[in-house]
């Protein structure tokens, strides 16, 4: 069945790529970003484009509005409006923290509260939440970009409980390194301090050396979510490339082990 589909952050990388797949299902797209003209050469048929900034005040109140204005439906929501950020916790000032947040986790949550009531009346829809492996691991250097993604994360399983009665899922996707532009020019740097210079430096330095040769193809990726929109299974976690499932399996390797580990501590706390 035809879906109609709206989009975060489409200007690039995940956004634009799940858009064009969408569309070569058959699909129906109203795909959202800042600077809507960057998008003008894919505008006609079953594409609009709308001006989408996630952290302006009732932005995605219109958005939803306009898919269903556009379209005369809604089916599917996808939160990937976003970008990368590196530097340690020291060194990430407040202003920095503060963006990253309201882009990546209140902006994903305010797209979704528009889109809830939505989705929950008819008793079907898809909410899609573009996530990292850093939305259950982190490492030296991403720890503004792996709050947001923890946030989202813990908010979106929440969320998957809450809708499930009401015939709504959620996917959370949580790709690994892909050659999105993510690392690229538009990569937030914050002030290095040399104490950081073995840690969160080294961090920063791979990000920028590993732009553009990542091994994850975001046009697979797209493919992959679509499929699974239209497919009557799916998980609540999909991870995507190689890379992070080995990660996320050594990390909740190392989780399961600390339980077994620790036990017995953990659980001397009753009366």
């Amino acid at each position: 069945m035809q879906k109609t589909w709206l989009i975060t952050g489409c200007s690039s990388g995940f956004g634009r790529e799940i858009a064009l797949a969408a569309l070569a299902a058959g699909d129906q797209v109203l795909a959202g970003a800042r600077k809507p003209g960057v998008l003008a050469e894919l505008r006609g048929g079953n594409l609009e484009t709308a001006a989408l900034d996630v952290t302006e005040p009732g932005a995605a109140e219109r958005a939803v509005a306009a898919a269903i204005d556009t379209f005369g439906r809604l089916d599917v929501v996808v939160n990937n409006a976003g970008f990368a950020i590196v530097g340690a916790v020291e060194e990430t000032t407040e202003d920095e923290l503060r963006h990253t947040m309201e882009v990546m986790f209140f902006g994903a949550a305010a797209v979704t509260k528009a889109a809830v009531p939505i989705l929950r009346e008819q008793g079907h829809g898809t909410i899609v939440q573009i996530s990292s492996m850093g939305g259950q691991l982190a490492f030296a250097g991403v720890g503004a970009y792996c709050a947001a993604k923890f946030a989202l994360e813990g908010y979106s399983e929440a969320l998957a409980a809450e809708l499930e009665p009401h015939g709504v899922r959620v996917l959370i996707v949580e790709p690994g390194a892909f050659r999105t532009g993510l690392n690229g020019g538009r990569m937030i740097v914050s002030a290095p301090l040399d104490a950081y210079r073995d840690t969160a430096g080294a961090t920063r330095a791979n990000l920028v050396n590993d732009d553009g040769v990542q091994p994850g193809d975001p046009a697979r990726a797209a493919r992959i979510i679509v499929d699974l929109v239209h497919s009557d299974d799916a998980p609540l976690r999909l991870p995507l490339g190689r890379d992070a499932v080995d990660a996320l399996r050594a990390h909740q390797s190392r989780l399961a082990a600390d339980l077994a580990e620790w036990e017995h501590v953990s659980v001397a706390t009753s009366y």
